[in-house]
C-alpha cells in the first residue's frame, strides 16, 4: 500500500548536484507518505503554526506500521512514535523557515518505511545566497562531536547569537540516533537561480 498526497517536485534545467553524507534517493518499493505545500496557495509563513498537527498525524499514522508480536514493546513503540514526531515537526519548521518563495518551489516531506528503519525526506528550495554558509554547517555537523556542537550553540543562543541555529538537527542525532544526509541542486527558475536542498534523516527501529 502506499498512500501519496504529491510527488517531490521535478526540476529543470540542473546546473549542480552535490551530496554530504551518505544520501540515498527515495524508493517508491515499500510504504511511503509524501506531503507537499504549494507556496501559491498561502505564504509558507503562516502554515507554521500547523506543523504540529502535520506531525501528529504523521506519528499517528506511521505508528500503526510498527512490528508487533517479536517485536518492540508497548514503551518503545511510544518511544519511536515521539521521535517521529519530534523529527517531522523540525523537518517541517526548517524548510518553511528557510524556503525560498521567489522560486515559486512546494516545500515537501515524505516518510518511508523500511525493514529496519523510517527515513524522512524534506526538500525546498534555498536562496542561492545562503547555500555556501548552509553547507558550512552541514560540513561541520558531519564531521564533528554533536555534543560538542550541541554546546557550542546552547552559549551562542545565550548569547543572543543563535542565528541558523540547528539544535533541532543535534537534538535528532544525539537523542535520537538519527543519521543525516543532504542532497543540494541547483537549477534556473523564472527568478533567476535557486537551489533545492533534500534532507534525509534516517531512523533505525
Amino acid at each position: 500500500m502506499k498512500f501519496e498526497l504529491s510527488q517531490f517536485w521535478q526540476l529543470g534545467d540542473e546546473k549542480m548536484e552535490k551530496t554530504f553524507g551518505e544520501f540515498l534517493e527515495p524508493c517508491d518499493e515499500y510504504e511511503y507518505l509524501v506531503i507537499h505545500f504549494s507556496p501559491t496557495s498561502m505564504p509558507l509563513q503562516q502554515r507554521w503554526r500547523n506543523n504540529g498537527l502535520s506531525a501528529d498525524f504523521l506519528s499517528e499514522y506511521w505508528a500503526t506500521f510498527l512490528p508487533t508480536g517479536g517485536g518492540p514493546t508497548e514503551e518503545q513503540r511510544l518511544e519511536f512514535k515521539g521521535a517521529v514526531n519530534y523529527i517531522a515537526n523540525e523537518l517541517l519548521e526548517n524548510v518553511m523557515k528557510f524556503s525560498y518563495e521567489p522560486a515559486d518551489y512546494p516545500v515537501s516531506l515524505g516518510l518511508y518505511l523500511f525493514s529496519d528503519e523510517f527515513r524522512f525526506y524534506t526538500s525546498n528550495a534555498m536562496d542561492p545566497q545562503q547555500v555556501d554558509e548552509f553547507q558550512q554547517r552541514v560540513q561541520r555537523l558531519l564531521e564533528e562531536d554533536p555534543a560538542e556542537l550541541y554546546l557550542e550553540q546552547i552559549e551562542k543562543n545565550a548569547l543572543g547569537d543563535g542565528g541558523g541555529s540547528q539544535l533541532g538537527l543535534l537534538t535528532m542525532i544525539g537523542d535520537y540516533g538519527a543519521t543525516l544526509s543532504w542532497r543540494f541542486k541547483t537549477f534556473e527558475c523564472k527568478s533567476g537561480e535557486a537551489t533545492v536542498v533534500t534532507t534525509m534523516v534516517r531512523l533505525q527501529f
